[in-house]
């Protein structure tokens, strides 16, 4: 097995190793040769072959057949952006998120992907006596949330067809989604509409509104959603919320692309 035990805790050689040769390559910024690395990380060239190889051939590391040397990859790259993105996207919706909640007078979230559950990076709380008390951090089921819903039904397919074969339900409450075909004719119907829902499905009494954020590329950079106390969720009320949910989504969209 190609591991050690350092002080009480595991380590794989492999990954150190990975992660040595992204530092060396990032912290010189130049091409350096398969001998230089070798030398400098200490690793046997014939185990560094077969590294380089593999990782140039998922573009973490590029050949330079000019320099003869290797760099870092594109996909060094955009796994960068996408943190960037990401954290920008959080600074673009804040203010929207207070907005949302002055208007509607109930609580609102932004939602991010995390793992294969949803969380809250920013919040905005109803200034009324009876509310849902979102909190930053908060994690939550994709399947059971409105915000993780609108993230889930646009993932890209294979992400969404690796999440259903490994996902197990857990029933919240008695309105809960538990099976696969269930969850898949829901996701059907956010795709469709462009707003997800959750009828008091993970907490008694609250319902979840949601709609995405879309990035250019049609990746779902996070969602909007507000949390409404069913005593206060009606007919009259629901497209007006969904209104206000949809023009702030287009408003965030719109500020994070110009970023």
């Amino acid at each position: 097995m190609d591991s050690e035990d350092v002080g009480g805790a595991e380590t794989v050689k492999s990954a150190d190793r990975t992660l040595d040769l992204f530092e060396l390559l990032a912290r010189w910024g130049r091409e350096m040769s398969h001998a230089e690395i070798a030398e400098e990380l200490g690793i046997p060239k014939s185990s560094l072959t077969k590294l380089l190889k593999n990782l140039a051939a998922r573009n973490y590391i590029r050949y330079v057949p000019s320099s003869k040397g290797y760099r870092l990859g594109d996909a060094v790259t955009k796994l960068a952006q996408q943190t960037l993105q990401l954290r920008d996207i959080v600074t673009c919706a804040e203010p929207i998120i207070q907005e949302i909640t002055q208007r509607t007078k109930e609580s609102c979230a932004l939602n991010q992907l995390k793992g294969d559950q949803v969380e809250v990076v920013a919040t905005a709380i109803a200034p009324q006596r009876l509310v849902s008390h979102l909190k930053r951090g908060d994690l939550a089921p994709l399947y059971a949330v409105s915000g993780g819903k609108a993230i889930l039904a646009f993932l890209p397919e294979a992400m969404r067809a690796e999440y259903l074969q490994q996902v197990k339900f857990e029933r919240f409450t008695a309105n809960t989604i538990t099976t696969k075909k269930a969850l898949l004719a829901e996701l059907d119907e956010v795709r469709r509409r462009g707003v997800a829902y959750s009828m008091q499905e993970y907490t008694p009494g609250i319902v979840g509104v949601a709609v995405p954020i879309i990035s250019n590329a049609g990746f779902p950079l996070g969602s909007i959603n507000l949390a409404v106390p069913s005593v206060r969720y009606t007919d009259e009320v629901a497209p007006k919320l969904v209104a206000v949910l949809q023009s702030a989504a287009d408003q965030v969209r719109r500020q994070y692309q110009t970023a």
